[in-house]
């Protein structure tokens, strides 16, 4: 993460906004360090960056209550475009929006999307991948680390009538939901069963234990 000082914001770095060693702000279009023939987008693309940013802000604020959002478009070799939309949430102790005894944690949402030529009908492909660690340090929980990956992918074709920015929200908001069931489902969920079976609570081990 940088932070823009000709916005007062911060931006996620990733290769998606990188060229050589500077990296590009969603907020004010400038590489940081400043780079000399650097890439960018078109005006119309850019206009629709803006908007995609200001939109995630919200959306990241609703969802993720706080964090920081990024989003980068360029164009690709179809007549269409692709566009990055960055999510980071630190929960840590002495991050934002800390819950219960969590001591370290951060979530990492990266959705891709690759949106063809723009015709009455347009495919959007979306490759989403969520980066989860966590870790406890309490007297009564003790320490307890978890971390792991989980990547999808969707694909749909939209009417462009409803917009770029819409259809896109739609899928990412659609994609986001079935990835917290599934990091609810495969990591929190099978952890607390092999955990309650190697140590299972103390109200539960006189059921298990043979009459003596």
């Amino acid at each position: 993460v940088l932070s823009d000082d000709d916005s007062g914001k911060s931006f996620i770095l990733c290769e998606y906004n990188r060229d050589a060693d500077s990296y590009r702000s969603p907020w004010s279009n400038k590489y940081h360090p400043r780079l000399e023939d650097a890439p960018y987008p078109s005006s119309k693309l850019r206009q629709l960056e803006i908007e995609a940013n200001d939109i995630f802000t919200v959306y990241c604020d609703q969802y993720y209550e706080g964090g920081i959002s990024s989003v980068y478009m360029w164009e690709d070799d179809n007549e269409g475009f692709v566009a990055c939309f960055l999510v980071k949430k630190d929960g840590s102790k002495t991050g934002q929006g800390r819950r219960g005894y969590l001591e370290e944690g951060t979530w990492d949402a990266i959705h891709v999307i690759e949106v063809g030529p723009e015709e009455e009908t347009t495919r959007y492909c979306l490759t989403s991948t969520v980066m989860l660690s966590l870790t406890t340090d309490d007297v009564s929980s003790g320490t307890f680390s978890l971390s792991g990956s989980i990547r999808r992918q969707m694909n749909m074709n939209l009417p462009v009538a409803d917009g770029h920015l819409c259809n896109m929200g739609k899928m990412i908001e659609e994609m986001e939901g079935k990835l917290r069931n599934s990091l609810d489902q495969v990591y929190f969920g099978k952890t607390r069963e092999m955990v309650c079976t190697l140590r299972p609570p103390s109200e539960v081990l006189p059921m298990r234990l043979p009459d003596s």
